[in-house]
């Protein structure tokens, strides 16, 4: 029997000329009935432009299919070639056989349109429903996803969603006309490691469900260990390697194969945790020292725009951060991980709360803490060289550009693996890698004693993201920085942290020893957050959908939460009482 879908010897091209220069080079796979295919690779390998070009949406992006055949298995046996099919062919395949997900649900979905509206309309195209029928597929559409009071959410806009839900919502629309071959590319890259397994555990409840077909891009090989029957590894526009699960995460023959999973962090439950630091609060003052930080937003009514309550965002947050090591900040979306670097920094006015540094108030000492952001080509002005934009900080300092200055820049150019002769070119001329260089060479020019890195790691490619990571740890040896590192991906953490602070909901639920809370986790959230973690060597388990949500933050006035109680578990090591 014929394979669901065949790709033969595709090549795909861009620009004027695209035969000359192809992007995507001979790639070849199958996908059987029921199967699931892993295409894993970085930035830049042709993953996406090769989904793309299987419902020929590579066609509006300015690529052209220059050789090769994709041949559609059809619901009536017909074997169709995408490549010569007409535009009326494509647009009935399209969400009626092929469906996809996009990495980034906030731009693949109309901001002023409901979600109810986006969703009916695969319903009007592909079946021909209308009004109140079409608005009860919606619906149904909805409850497929374990999306809570769906009627409601129908008429929501995307920006009253989370990204999880977006991301529901997206599946739901890819699954309204039950394809046989369903698309997934990065579907949870930027989401939280909570949510990425709800995702996931949809996504394989709903494949057992339809016995649809899947192709999962992805550069995250624990991902692939929990869903994929097959994997495909790209490079540079090549199929270097493709096999059975087992035999490609067991037994990688090509270089790029094994080096990914070398690069990628692979969470061991606390045994691989940093050993190199051991606090001694008697021997050394705090590098940053914060105490009962608290920062709420006001929430208005409509009548005359009266407060009526406050999002209580962070709650009495408070801990230690000594010189040399490092505090991870870990949670989901919204749990007030990044209010509480920004109120640090001052960005974000707190309520109440201080905190200080080892040279005084950090209000008082503002180079003493320096912050390295997400995203390396958002954080950087396109419009400033490299001297400028090292310049800056010295200068909102009140400071000048002094030869000292300079000869600073180049010694940091140099100690974050850049040449000095870089210093006359503009961002866009570097890698997402080198560009986060940047901003950490950036962040040191004051000569900080604490760097907070918010997702400082998280927009990278895995191999990058090892770099970035062990240049970190070596600048912390080399001047005893402190780091207070947030993010969302538990493998990185335990990479990189001491210790560890568990959010939720604006509190700190769990904080201690990294070593200790990864092995032994006691509150029940960071149980949850650990369990979530995607390994390698979880392969095609059964994953139970969990839809618990984040508890509503908003508060009415006055609203002052009971004193916490704690648990000690360890020397280092205190948890939140549960009820």
């Amino acid at each position: 029997m014929s394979p669901l879908l065949s790709v033969s010897d595709l090549r795909v091209g861009f620009g004027r000329n695209p035969e000359a220069n192809p992007i995507v080079r001979g790639v070849s796979f199958d996908v059987e009935a029921g199967e699931t295919l892993a295409i894993v690779g970085e930035s830049g390998s042709g993953k996406s432009v090769t989904a793309l070009s299987i419902n020929r949406l590579v066609d509006f992006g300015g690529g052209r299919i220059v050789g090769g055949s994709i041949r559609l298995k059809r619901a009536d046996n017909s074997i169709l070639d995408l490549t010569e099919a007409s535009e009326a062919q494509l647009t009935k395949i399209r969400g009626g056989e092929i469906g996809m997900i996009f990495q980034e649900p906030m731009t693949s979905l109309n901001p002023v349109l409901t979600i109810g509206t986006q969703i009916e309309e695969s319903f009007r195209l592909h079946r021909g429903l209308t009004g109140s029928q079409a608005k009860a597929a919606a619906k149904d559409a909805l409850d497929r996803v374990r999306i809570p009071d769906a009627a409601r959410r129908l008429t929501y806009c995307p920006n009253q969603l989370s990204g999880g839900m977006l991301q529901r919502v997206m599946i739901a629309t890819a699954l309204a006309c039950n394809p046989r071959l369903l698309i997934a590319d990065e579907p949870t890259t930027a989401l939280d490691v909570t949510v990425q397994a709800q995702i996931m555990a949809l996504l394989a409840e709903l494949k057992r469900e339809t016995g649809m077909s899947m192709i999962f891009i992805t550069h995250d090989i624990g991902l692939v260990a929990g869903i994929a029957d097959k994997v495909m590894v790209m490079q540079a526009g090549e199929a270097v390697e493709q096999g059975e699960l087992n035999q490609i995460l067991d037994n990688p023959t090509h270089p790029y194969t094994q080096h990914l999973l070398h690069s990628v962090p692979h969470f061991a439950a606390g045994s691989a945790a940093r050993t190199d630091f051991q606090r001694d609060e008697s021997q050394a003052k705090p590098a940053l020292k914060v105490d009962g930080l608290t920062v709420r937003f006001a929430v208005s009514g409509s009548f005359f725009c009266r407060t009526t309550g406050a999002v209580h965002a962070v709650e009495g947050v408070g801990f230690d951060l000594m010189p040399g090591e490092t505090l991870a900040i870990v949670g989901e979306s919204g749990s007030g991980k990044s209010t509480t670097a920004r109120a640090i920094l001052g960005l974000v006015k707190s309520t109440r709360g201080t905190f200080t540094t080892s040279g005084g108030k950090a209000a008082d000492r503002t180079s003493a803490v320096q912050m390295v952001f997400q995203n390396p080509y958002a954080s950087l002005n396109p419009r400033l060289r490299v001297d400028s934009i090292l310049a800056e900080p010295v200068i909102a300092a009140g400071g000048r550009v002094s030869a000292e200055t300079r000869e600073r820049m180049a010694m940091l150019l140099k100690r974050v693996g850049l040449p000095e002769n870089v210093l006359e070119r503009y961002p866009h001329e570097f890698s997402g890698g080198q560009r986060q260089r940047l901003c950490i060479a950036r962040a040191l020019m004051l000569n900080p004693s604490v760097l907070v890195l918010d997702e400082a790691v998280s927009a990278l490619d895995v191999s990058v993201q090892a770099q970035v990571l062990n240049l970190l740890i070596e600048l912390q040896r080399e001047y005893g920085l402190a780091y207070l590192f947030i993010s969302h991906d538990m493998a990185v953490v335990e990479r990189i942290a001491h210790r560890i602070a568990v959010l939720y909901a604006g509190q700190i639920v769990e904080i201690g020893d990294a070593a200790s809370i990864l092995s032994q986790p006691k509150h029940s959230y960071t149980r949850r957050l650990i369990s979530a973690v995607p390994t390698v060597a979880r392969r095609k388990e059964h994953f139970t959908l969990d839809t618990r949500q984040v508890p509503s933050l908003v508060r009415p006035l006055g609203f002052e939460p009971a004193a916490p109680e704690w648990r000690r578990f360890a020397p280092d090591h205190i948890a939140l009482a549960e009820a």
